[in-house]
């Protein structure tokens, strides 16, 4: 700072307004934080934890060249992606962010590993950036085993690919098609070598989606390839890449796994009205949650999915976080309770490019719900 030129001040003047600066300075300084970095990962099987609840990992497991993802706050992004294999083989990679465990690595506070027979629902939302200069599939896996074992490879695979790209097909062969969670999926089954696959391809490309995973761990058990005395072990959402990949991102994820009466958030039964007012780039949504369940429910969350081009500008009635992809809209201090047969409402402004859409399911501390 360039000094200053005074006339005839004195000596407890001039220590005064040193002071105030100093003062000033610091509070400057105690208000503006720096804002923690996202975490890059180039290390072969390197891997951090996001939120607090779920790892994010490398995985390069098919390849000797350099692949390179940063995790964010919600998700992670492939910022490196070096060199291709053979579209007729095994993938390069599986660039992914998982709740459960994953060769003795365990996300913060799983439930996973989880008796299927247990599990009364499994809610997950996920939200997709794509690339067409590549050749790859986003898939969701989800992983079953006889035992609750944490490490190595799982006697039973589910892959739920949103999306690919390329010439590539899932293991095994078509054996059909399938509605599962109100979506039509061609269906593929086939075992690696290591692990019975269960494939289930979208017709086209999905960005963004609420779903319980529930619903495709009973399809493995009609088809044979389970059963409810086996275990879930993990629930993860990534890529699969064959050449490049560089650009491919999850945006942001969830995944609660709730077991028996006696799980967390006090699922309940529960229906949800969604009104929008809408216009050229931008809408309103009112949400009305009612618990018809005969219990009430304590600090309550919401999850949903927003569609791809949309972001939440401001809310009120509730916090939702984050302000695009999968997100979860949570009680304040004086409507935290729904009580039986009771309604909570709460809004949000948004914007939106493309066309616009309403997300395709909620679900409420776990439970999926009804719409209204």
């Amino acid at each position: 700072m360039r000094p200053s030129k005074h006339h005839a001040r004195g000596t407890r003047g001039l220590l005064g307004a040193l002071l105030t600066a100093l003062a000033a300075l610091a509070a400057l300084l105690t208000v503006a934080p720096a804002a923690q970095a996202d975490t890059t990962i180039c290390e072969q099987y390197g891997s951090t934890t996001i939120q607090d609840r779920y790892v994010v990992q490398n995985n390069r497991w098919g390849t000797g060249d350099t692949q390179c993802i940063t995790a964010t706050d919600s998700g992670f992004r492939v910022t490196q992606a070096d060199g291709s294999v053979p579209t007729n083989g095994a993938p390069k990679s599986y660039p992914s962010v998982y709740n459960g465990c994953h060769y003795t690595n365990c996300s913060p506070g799983t439930r996973l590993p989880a008796r299927l027979g247990t599990v009364s629902a499994a809610p997950t939302s996920i939200s997709y950036s794509y690339v067409s200069n590549a050749v790859y599939d986003a898939a969701y896996d989800i992983w079953l085993d006889p035992t609750p074992r944490t490490d190595g490879v799982n006697k039973t695979e589910i892959m739920v690919w949103f999306n690919k790209v390329g010439s590539i097909q899932p293991v095994g062969s078509q054996v059909g098609t399938a509605t599962v969670a109100g979506r039509t999926w061609q269906v593929w089954s086939g075992n690696n070598g290591s692990n019975d696959v269960l494939s289930f391809v979208a017709p086209s490309a999905i960005t963004s989606w609420s779903f319980d995973v529930m619903d495709f761990v009973r399809q493995a058990v009609s088809r044979g390839l389970a059963q409810d005395s086996w275990y879930l072990t993990s629930v993860q959402a990534g890529f699969e890449p064959w050449q490049n990949g560089a650009g491919l991102a999850v945006n942001s994820f969830s995944s609660t796994v709730e077991t028996g009466s006696g799980g967390s958030g006090n699922p309940a039964a529960c229906k949800v009205a969604y009104a929008t007012n809408v216009w050229q780039g931008g809408f309103t949504a009112d949400v009305t949650v009612t618990n018809t369940g005969s219990s009430p429910v304590s600090d309550w969350k919401l999850a949903f999915a927003l569609p791809a081009g949309q972001k939440i500008t401001s809310a009120w009635g509730a916090g939702v976080t984050p302000s695009s992809g999968a997100v979860t809209a949570s009680g304040l201090a004086y409507n935290a309770q729904i009580a039986p047969g009771g309604q909570v409402s709460f809004g949000f402004q948004g914007s939106y490019t493309g066309t616009f859409a309403k997300p395709a399911g909620f679900s409420l501390n776990g439970t999926a719900c009804a719409g209204g």
